[in-house]
């Protein structure tokens, strides 16, 4: 029963989170106007608005004009649902379950906005630093080896002391590591060409606040190598693609999916081979 439930609050923030990845690149409200078709703009009615099943019964056109709906809004639906499903039997009903269904959520708009409009926009980022440094007073972020090191140096740091500290290193290490390296490439392309835009930046200092430094460095590592095979393969079969920009945002936004829920398990096995405790 809990599984339905969510199943169906996913499908229906799925719905809303169409319309921030088609309105927000362009900074337009999500609450005004009602959805309308983008061809022959009449507005949807409820009943042509209920996310999958109405999709599956226009066949995926507008019943007004009958152009053809993308099949984004059925992909960004069902993988909310099935993402939130994830997190739930991943973390249960508890406070990570919230935690990471809104991180989640984030990223499923940072993934499709960065694939379809090349721009991660900042409302998206700013709004989750936010929430990422508020929810470390509250629920823990994975702070080591900052806790290991306090501990060595006989500090004490209160839990939600050190939770916050965590999240903010996280942002300092994944933004700052990704503005020293754009600005790396910048320089030693002539300054002729921004190579990281600074919307991944902006990513990175909210993964960080999330996820803390270990899970952030986790995050950009299996981003950056999914990056790297799929533009190289596909470059090598059709070099058509050699000059095409591809949507760093999208690697790292999947990246972090996994790592939120999936990623603390790589990390204890690297730490008890490391001997590095939290």
């Amino acid at each position: 029963m809990p599984y339905i439930v969510i199943t169906l609050f996913g499908l229906l923030f799925g719905s809303f989170l169409n319309v921030c990845i088609i309105r927000l690149p362009h900074k337009q409200s999500i609450v005004l106007p009602r959805s309308h078709c983008p061809f022959c703009n009449h507005t949807i009615r409820w009943y042509d608005n209920i996310p999958l099943v109405s999709y599956a019964l226009l066949r995926g056109r507008c019943r007004d004009c009958h152009a053809r709906i993308s099949p984004q809004y059925a992909i960004v639906e069902a993988l909310t649902a099935v993402l939130l499903v994830a997190t739930f039997r991943r973390f249960g009903l508890s406070p990570e379950f919230v935690k990471y269904s809104a991180f989640v959520m984030l990223l499923i708009v940072v993934i499709f906005t960065d694939l379809r409009e090349r721009l991660i926009p900042h409302s998206v980022t700013i709004f989750g630093i936010s929430l990422g440094v508020l929810l470390s007073l509250f629920i823990d972020v994975d702070s080591r080896p900052l806790g290991w090191l306090a501990e060595r140096m006989g500090l004490f740091l209160p839990g939600a002391a050190l939770s916050v500290l965590g999240a903010l290193l996280g942002a300092i290490i994944g933004g700052g590591l990704f503005y020293a390296v754009g600005t790396a490439f910048f320089i030693l392309g002539g300054r002729k060409k921004d190579y990281l835009g600074f919307g991944d930046v902006m990513l990175m200092i909210m993964v960080g606040t999330f996820l803390g430094a270990p899970l952030t460095l986790l995050t950009i590592l299996l981003g950056s190598f999914a990056g790297s095979i799929v533009a190289v393969s596909i470059t090598l079969a059709a070099p058509r693609f050699r000059n095409f920009q591809w949507p760093y945002g999208t690697f790292l936004g999947i990246a972090a999916v996994y790592t939120a829920l999936d990623g603390a398990r790589l990390l204890e096995v690297y730490f008890r081979w490391s001997g590095i405790g939290g």
